[in-house]
């Protein structure tokens, strides 16, 4: 399977990523992983880099999803009851990581990429979409290398109460990297695809089950205590 799905690795050298040697037992589906690409060119070069992600992701061992930024409106042209709105935030609640992959555009993101995190509230009803996933950034430039996109996308995932994994991938000249089948061509450049999607799903698999956890604060405990607090005062009164 993985000489057919992945012709340019080396299987020896291809560990798959094992919860029980982090010490941790979490829950026991695999990683759920959603992809979001920022170009909507039916030949996207980001496209196709989430895709060989996506087989890479798979083949990991986590299940994944692709979100199509077709249709999807610009950000309060619509409400958010509009169909692609609502299968972009139930797919986002739905994952326990993310990869975001964007072309570089005028030196930095793209606006079909940063449309579809701006449709991501920070809290909704007491939910947080994207708050204790994990996140790996990938960019593809049309000349040379530039990590302009990657740098953008990490404060943009911190701004989303993200944890952001240390790795990251930018591929240059993204024509010449892919076969006519939109395969990426064996290169370091894949080989740095291949140890960002291992390093999400390690990174995934650890802080899965205790995001609550880890991104719970001292500042947000206090208000919720303050609340109640009133809130107990006034059923007091009344």
């Amino acid at each position: 399977m993985t000489e057919m799905r992945l012709p340019h690795v080396v299987p020896a050298a291809l560990e798959m990523p094992d919860g029980e040697r982090l010490g941790l037992a979490g829950p026991g589906h695999p990683p759920r992983i959603l992809i979001l690409y920022g170009s909507l060119r039916p030949q996207s070069f980001s496209r196709k880099l989430a895709l060989e992600a996506e087989r890479l992701l798979q083949h990991f061992g986590a299940e994944t999803r692709v979100f199509d930024p077709h249709d999807l409106p610009l950000l309060d042209s619509v409400g958010k009851d509009h169909p692609k709105v609502q299968e972009l935030r139930a797919l986002s609640e739905w994952s326990e990581g993310q990869v975001w992959v964007s072309p570089e555009r005028h030196g930095t993101l793209t606006a079909v990429f940063k449309n579809q995190i701006d449709w991501l509230p920070l809290e909704e009803g007491g939910m947080r979409p994207t708050q204790g996933r994990t996140l790996a950034v990938m960019q593809v430039c049309g000349g040379s290398q530039s990590f302009n996109v990657v740098n953008a996308l990490r404060v943009l995932g911190r701004w989303m109460r993200m944890v952001t994994i240390p790795n990251q991938s930018s591929v240059p000249k993204a024509w010449q990297e892919f076969d006519d089948e939109g395969r990426m061509k064996p290169s370091s450049y894949y080989d740095r695809v291949v140890d960002v999607m291992e390093e999400l799903v390690k990174f995934t698999l650890m802080v899965r089950g205790h995001s609550a956890y880890l991104t719970s604060r001292y500042s947000e405990r206090k208000g919720d205590l303050a609340a109640r607090e009133l809130a107990s005062a006034s059923a007091a009164v009344e």
